[in-house]
């Protein structure tokens, strides 16, 4: 077969060949995907057991000696109530309403206060702890160097801060403060210092938070103040300046003045009445002046008098004159007597009727009179009543002013009430002085030292993990480098693993059987029938995977020939027991006698060519002619070749071994060389055009895949030595 046939089957035959290996590596084994997570987390934690024992053991020892060495810390509790709603005796909302917080808010806001630096720095005031050095020694600190006193109370209030525990009771509104340090006597009296100045603090806060509003309310009263007293003044002028003269002025319920009458408009009332009965009188004297009858006659007494003595002066004569002549003198004396009341009758009536007309002329004067009165005042009310709009106008603005002032007013008052009488913090426990120290406790030291230690170890072994970039697991082949993976081999416990190849039951034996499995599956013809095997470095375990799969094959009837293509470093002898004389390199260089350099192996099985001599320059032996007319030669003869490469870093070698060959196999060490490493290599393959079927995992522990030799094979692990060097 010629150099040329054998490389365009071989072409041909490459997609199908990198098909059927994809396919049986991502179905025939069916575990191309990764672990789960939690086994790969038990996996590295097995890999790295004794780094996690030592790091716990190291902090647990740490622990007890924490536990020994530490000063006893004494833990002193005072418990509070913190109410949601004020308690309010005075009934007077404060500034701020109830409704602007919600609960959580408001119990988070007062935890939080609760460990304020205000609140500490007050505290260590009060207790005067800031130039106190027994204060120091009870937390085992030394006292700061002498500064101002603003800063000693400051480092005291830090140090206050860094023992003291704000510890809310749940579903409820009390809160334990509780304080630890080495003296229980301080411990208890910084504890109720504590809750006692949050207490007061909170008082201070509330009524420190009136104080602007206080400000403002002074400031504005003192200008309403003002400006009433000018809103008045200036309505006062203006009635004075106009002649407005307020009758019952009254200030109203809604503060606003109300004027009953002003002194013109009673006056003119009073007129207007005078007036009516000025002209009822004129009115009357009218109708008696134009009577007939006088009744003023009729009903004047003094002439009723003299009508009766007329009447008997009259009666008496008529007597007389029965018995007597009228020249009788008693006749004569009543004659002058009746003339003398008939003149007096005429007289008194003359003067009432004298005194009817004079009384009806007054009434029409007085009526009159009153009328020019009413006329002139009803002007002036008139333009009081124009002027009294503008006063309205004086009056609403001292009014405005004046409401405003008395509810600023009443503001002001209720403020400096609400701020003083509102307290929603109660104690309920005052600390006592403890008896027994609350810490070290043995137990919680050595938990806390178990979960320290168990944390560090765990970031050791992710940092480790992390640094250690080799493939762990056999799902990580497809995943890093995009290969199929053929199968995984584990490491072998035997001082020879070739003796245990030969046996066919055995854990190697049956590894390297499934990876011919594979193989099987990588062309459309079975198994390649020239085959590379290499690997990224020396010692991966490729010289031994090139053997077992030579007698694999062999052990299916097949004829097989293992070539050791390593010319640089040949290790196939080694594992046959034989030695290296005669091989590849002197067919290379010109021995037509092929068949002179290869041997049969020391099983019988297949046949073996050693690498022969150590050439100058292995790399240009196998670029020339001759290598591609020796592997024609091989193929014809044999079902499989089977050709063990140098290492692809570093070589050419491999790269132009691989060109010549039907398929290539990349051999990976558990937990060896690097991603990166193995990266760079299966690239130098593939530019070389190379046709990379798979890849097989050697060197595979117990530590190094946790979860047994069950990745398709059904095996335990337990190894331990290392595969012999190639």
């Amino acid at each position: 077969m010629s150099k040329t046939l054998f490389s365009q089957g071989m072409a041909d035959m490459q997609p199908a060949s990198a098909d059927s290996a994809a396919v049986r590596a991502d179905h025939g084994d069916g575990h191309v995907g990764a672990a789960p997570i939690l086994l790969q987390y038990w996996n590295a934690a097995l890999r790295r057991k004794w780094i996690i024992l030592a790091i716990v053991v190291l902090a647990m020892t740490a622990g007890v000696v924490y536990t020994l060495l530490a000063r006893p810390q004494y833990e002193a509790t005072a418990q509070i109530e913190i109410s949601r709603d004020e308690r309010n005796p005075t009934k007077i909302e404060g500034a701020q309403s109830e409704t602007s917080m919600q609960d959580q808010e408001f119990y988070q806001t007062q935890y939080t206060l609760l460990e304020s630096r205000s609140l500490a720095e007050r505290v260590a005031q009060q207790l005067s702890l800031a130039n106190n050095p027994d204060f120091y020694a009870a937390h085992g600190v030394e006292p700061p160097a002498a500064g101002n006193a603003r800063d000693q109370v400051r480092n005291a209030g830090r140090l206050l801060l860094a023992h003291v525990e704000i510890l809310p009771i749940t579903r409820s509104r009390l809160v334990d403060v509780t304080y630890i340090s080495g003296d229980p006597a301080l411990s208890a009296r910084i504890a109720n210092a504590w809750v006692e100045n949050y207490i007061q603090a909170a008082i201070d806060r509330r009524f420190a938070s009136t104080v602007g509003d206080r400000k403002f309310l002074e400031g504005r009263l003192a200008e309403l103040a003002v400006k009433l007293e000018q809103s008045e003044r200036q309505a006062a002028e203006f009635a004075s300046n106009k002649g407005i003269v307020p009758l019952n002025t009254t200030i109203g319920g809604d503060g606003r003045t109300q004027t009953q009458q002003t002194l013109a408009a009673a006056q003119l009332t009073a007129l207007s009445n005078a007036l009516a009965d000025a002209t009822a009188d004129r009115i009357a004297a009218e109708a008696r002046t134009g009577s007939a009858t006088n009744d003023s006659v009729v009903e004047n007494a003094t002439v009723a008098s003299l009508r009766q003595q007329r009447a008997e002066a009259a009666a008496e004569y008529a007597t007389l004159m029965e018995k007597f002549e009228p020249g009788f003198p008693a006749a004569r004396a009543l004659q002058n007597k009746i003339a003398s009341l008939d003149r007096a009758i005429g007289s008194e009536e003359s003067r009432v009727n004298r005194a009817r007309s004079t009384g009806y002329t007054e009434a029409a004067r007085r009526e009159a009179n009153l009328r020019q009165q009413v006329a002139a005042l009803s002007g002036r009310l008139g333009q009081e009543n124009r002027d009294e709009i503008q006063y309205n106008i004086f009056l609403r603005d001292a009014d405005t002013t004046r409401q405003l002032y008395d509810s600023l007013l009443q503001s002001y008052k209720e403020i400096g009430v609400a701020g003083i009488g509102a307290n929603n913090i109660s104690i309920v426990d005052r600390a006592e002085v403890p008896t027994s120290p609350s810490a070290p406790v043995l137990t919680v030291n050595l938990l806390v030292a178990l979960l320290l230690g168990l944390g560090l170890a765990a970031l050791v072994v992710v940092i480790l993990e992390q640094i250690d970039e080799g493939l762990r697991d056999p799902s990580d082949v497809r995943r890093q480098l995009n290969v199929p993976l053929l199968g995984a081999v584990p490491m072998s416990d035997v001082e020879s693993p070739v003796a245990e190849l030969a046996d066919p039951k055995s854990e190697l034996s049956e590894a390297y059987l499934s990876v011919q499995t594979s193989l099987a599956f990588a062309t459309d013809h079975g198994v390649p029938r020239s085959l590379m095997v290499t690997s990224s470095r020396p010692a991966e375990g490729k010289s031994l995977t090139a053997y077992a799969l030579a007698s694999v094959l062999a052990r299916t009837g097949k004829s097989v020939i293992l070539v050791d293509g390593d010319m640089r470093s040949p290790s196939v002898h080694e594992l046959d027991g034989s030695t290296n004389v005669r091989g590849l390199s002197n067919a290379l260089a010109g021995d037509d006698d092929w068949a002179a350099n290869v041997r049969p192996n020391a099983t019988g099985r297949f046949t073996v060519m050693s690498a022969g001599p150590t050439p100058p320059s292995a790399a240009e032996l196998l670029s020339g002619a001759r290598f591609a007319t020796v592997l024609n030669e091989l193929a014809s003869r044999y079902d499989h070749v089977v050709i063990d490469a140098p290492p692809v870093l570093g070589l050419a070698d491999a790269p132009i071994i691989a060109r010549a060959v039907e398929a290539s196999v990349f051999v990976v060490e558990a937990n060896g060389v690097s991603v990166r490493g193995l990266r760079s290599a299966i690239g130098r393959l593939r530019q070389s055009q190379a046709n990379l079927v798979g890849a097989v995992m050697t060197k595979l522990t117990s530590a190094g895949f946790g979860y047994g030799y069950g990745y398709g094979y059904g095996y335990g692990y337990g190894r331990t030595a290392d595969v012999p060097a190639e």
